[in-house]
């Protein structure tokens, strides 16, 4: 394992695993499985839990093998809405196909898709009629009047029984969704309800790695989780009943304490008793086993709340979000005792901003060194930011040219000239592009080019908002970023920032290039 990190995920993928197959056993061998957060793609984790790797998830359930299936699920509401996945930006229904290939590129049969509270929505209609051309069998989940107070209504063939029942073979049945509120409890529950209607025994189980139900309430891991979901109104709570039953403090949130009652009358009713005394119960997240080192795993989360402050900050300037958001984030923050100074980026942004006006990027590399960028007439405060950390990374001298003057004046020139761009500057992905020709001619361009994936998990921060192109490369590359909700001009359109297009001196080629 690395020094660097303090979440083991090997031990992760074997602990988590075992647990699975001990809740199936206890349920006579079925078990529906909810699903909760992402996935295959799960960023948040790996970057409060330094070691968690991004896709872990989906690795645990390919060690069943054959013996797991997959149900997708989505809300005919969604669908209706047109809701998008903000981190990868794409719409449910598109998330919804590419969850299926995903599952079956590992080796995972989809049993099929739940389209849920349905009441005849034509976009709902549209979906169904896309999947099925694709060959993937659609299941119909129906309102439920009463829902979830009429327990007598809920278990019986007008309330579960209404629903299209999915055909299933496996121990291990996978619930997902492409975000929250999609009614993946209510399939896994409706599922139950007709396996026992067949005869079949069968367990529910809930799967959500936040909070972590053993780390204390406080604890910067579990603040950030109320950190990423200040738009849901989630909160973090001790579990009453888990402490009332045993005696000892385990941590959930308000949604699951709030609905417990009625979903174990629901399984009481269901299946004539219920396994479980507390919300903790449902759950099988051994992730709190994992923490190796819990200083790297504090500090992360930190900064994780800090760069969800920014995130907040800059949704409300772009009127995405309401002034709630931005006052949950900051209690966040006070409740975890820090401030955005506690992140070293910030403050060196800062401090540079009292002295100079042009945007500037700084990221703290692997050991601590704080490296910067600033904006010049040749490239981005971020373009200039990650060359010069990458010659730090190499053991470049800083006077080194990486990148000829002559080949960026013929880039600028193709922008401006030839594609009409107003902003010659040289955005992260057309620097990589010139540098990594470079690397084919210069030796250091190439232990420059070599040294990228050194940048993963360095921790970011701008002066200003970052333009869309930088932003998507900073994702790709795996450095995590954040901005002050600040635009680099005053211009009121901002969909393609940065129109800052001055007359570029010949003389200011060479300085700039090693420099900036």
């Amino acid at each position: 394992m690395d020094s660097s990190e303090g979440f083991d995920n090997d031990r992760y993928l074997k602990t988590q695993s075992e647990h699975i197959r001990e809740r199936i056993s206890k349920f006579g061998g079925k078990l529906y499985l909810e699903f909760g957060g992402k996935l295959f793609d799960d960023y948040h984790a790996s970057r409060v839990l330094p070691g968690f790797k991004p896709d872990s998830k989906i690795s645990m359930l390919m060690q069943f093998g054959s013996d797991a299936e997959a149900i997708v699920v989505i809300s005919a509401e969604d669908v209706v809405k047109n809701k998008i996945r903000k981190d990868i930006g794409i719409g449910y229904d598109l998330e919804v196909f590419r969850l299926v290939d995903s599952f079956r590129d590992r080796g995972i049969d989809v049993c099929g898709l739940v389209i849920t509270r349905y009441t005849g929505q034509p976009a709902a209609d549209n979906l169904q009629k896309k999947a099925e051309a694709l060959g993937l069998r659609v299941y119909k989940h129906y309102p439920i009047a009463g829902y979830p107070a009429d327990i007598n209504l809920i278990a019986s063939d007008e309330g579960y029984g209404r629903n299209d029942y999915v055909e299933t073979t496996k121990p291990l049945v996978v619930v997902t969704a492409p975000g929250p509120g999609s009614g993946k409890m209510a399939v896994c529950l409706s599922q139950i309800y007709h396996e026992n209607k067949r005869g079949t025994p069968a367990g529910y189980a809930k799967f959500e790695t936040f909070p972590v139900w053993n780390l204390p309430l406080k604890h910067p891991v579990n603040i950030a989780y109320e950190a990423a979901t200040a738009d849901l109104g989630d909160s973090n709570m001790i579990d009453p009943f888990h402490l009332e039953t045993y005696g000892k403090t385990a941590v959930n949130y308000n949604r699951d304490v709030e609905v417990f009652p009625v979903v174990n009358a629901i399984l009481e009713s269901v299946s004539g008793k219920s396994p479980y005394s507390s919300p903790t119960d449902m759950g099988v997240n051994m992730a709190g086993f994992c923490i190796v080192d819990d200083d790297k795993v504090r500090k992360a989360a930190e900064n994780e709340i800090i760069r969800r402050y920014f995130g907040a900050l800059r949704d409300h300037r772009e009127g995405k979000c309401d002034e709630s958001a931005v006052f949950k984030l900051e209690l966040c923050m006070k409740r975890a005792g820090i401030t955005p100074s506690c992140r070293r980026t910030v403050t060196a942004v800062r401090e540079y901003e009292d002295k100079e006006s042009r945007p500037i990027v700084a990221m703290e590399l692997k050991d601590g060194a704080i490296v910067t960028g600033k904006a010049s007439a040749l490239l981005t405060a971020s373009s200039a930011m990650i060359l010069n950390a990458l010659k730090i990374i190499a053991d470049i001298d800083d006077s080194v040219l990486l990148i000829s003057p002559e080949v960026i004046k013929s880039m600028q020139r193709l922008k401006v000239e030839y594609l009409g761009n107003r902003n010659p500057r040289l955005h992260i992905d057309e620097m990589l592009v010139a540098l990594s020709i470079a690397a084919n001619v210069d030796s250091n361009a190439e232990r420059a080019f070599s040294a990228l994936p050194a940048l993963k998990g360095c921790d970011a921060h701008s002066s200003v908002v970052i333009s869309p192109v930088d932003e998507g490369l900073y994702k790709k590359l795996g450095i995590y970023v954040s901005c002050e909700p600040e635009y680099q001009t005053k211009c009121l359109f901002h969909g393609n920032r940065g129109h800052w297009s001055p007359t570029v001196a010949s003389a200011d080629w060479m300085h700039l290039v090693s420099t900036e």
